[in-house]
């Protein structure tokens, strides 16, 4: 796959986790104030775009479809800087693709999905962020590391991010994720773009957290050979007894 095939998946990916994601947010009401049907249709919401997306263009760009995750890889020495500055970029276009169409459908008055200031603590705030980024990126390098789980990591991944939702919401609309908070925050406008820097900052910090312990507890870790670099299978062997070059002595 070229970067661009990449980079292309990666902002439809985006687009998609922003527009469903958010969008069924501000369709079912959802406040998170109060546990209820809303409250985890949102949460599940959220996690089956990630499992969606995994089957569907996980195998064009690895459905990072989030900077958090791909500051992470970076972190890993999994991609290049160029390939993290060009997925990046090509999140956030997602993201506000996203937030666009959000404002066809929705009123800019209903926050449009967007992220809030848990209790105008700006500390708590970043530190719920930067947790709940943490383990939702510890789950994605520990499930995407031996190529035995891609059967299972996008459902993986999906179910944790819901967890992390189901938690979250309550106390800022969990971002962990800076192109899903950018996106609708800049067409919903006042706090929420003011805030926004918030949503992008605790999530990368969280990503990178998350990539330096895994690194330090999966060190000296025998990695499975790449699927690419496997080494050719051996010709199957004929049942047919073989005939002998030799000569039978008469």
């Amino acid at each position: 796959m070229t970067l661009t095939q990449k980079c292309i998946a990666e902002c439809i990916g985006t687009f998609v986790l922003v527009f469903f994601g958010c969008g069924t947010a501000v369709v079912v009401h959802c406040n998170g104030m109060s546990p209820d049907a809303a409250y985890l249709m949102t949460a599940l919401a959220f996690g089956l775009v990630i499992v969606a997306m995994a089957y569907s263009i996980g195998n064009i760009s690895g459905c990072h479809i989030n900077p958090a995750v791909s500051l992470a890889m970076l972190v890993s020495k999994k991609m290049t800087g160029k390939e993290f500055a060009a997925y990046v970029c090509s999140q956030f276009i997602g993201g506000i693709i996203g937030g666009a169409f959000l404002t066809f459908f929705f009123d800019t008055k209903t926050g449009l999905g967007t992220n809030a200031v848990y209790a105008d603590n700006i500390w708590a705030t970043l530190f719920i962020e930067i947790i709940l980024t943490f383990v939702f990126v510890l789950a994605i390098l520990g499930v995407t590391s031996k190529i035995s789980n891609g059967a299972v990591a996008g459902i993986v991944i999906g179910l944790t991010l819901t967890l992390v939702h189901i938690f979250g919401i309550y106390f800022t609309g969990t971002s962990v994720n800076p192109a899903r908070s950018f996106g609708p925050a800049i067409f919903a406008g006042g706090a929420a773009f003011a805030n926004v820097w918030i949503f992008i900052i605790a999530p990368l910090v969280g990503a990178v957290l998350a990539a330096l312990l895994y690194n330090f507890l999966a060190e000296g870790q025998k990695e499975e050979t790449p699927v690419e670099a496997a080494p050719a299978a051996a010709p199957a062997r004929s049942s047919a007894p073989r005939r002998s070059n030799k000569k039978k002595k008469r």
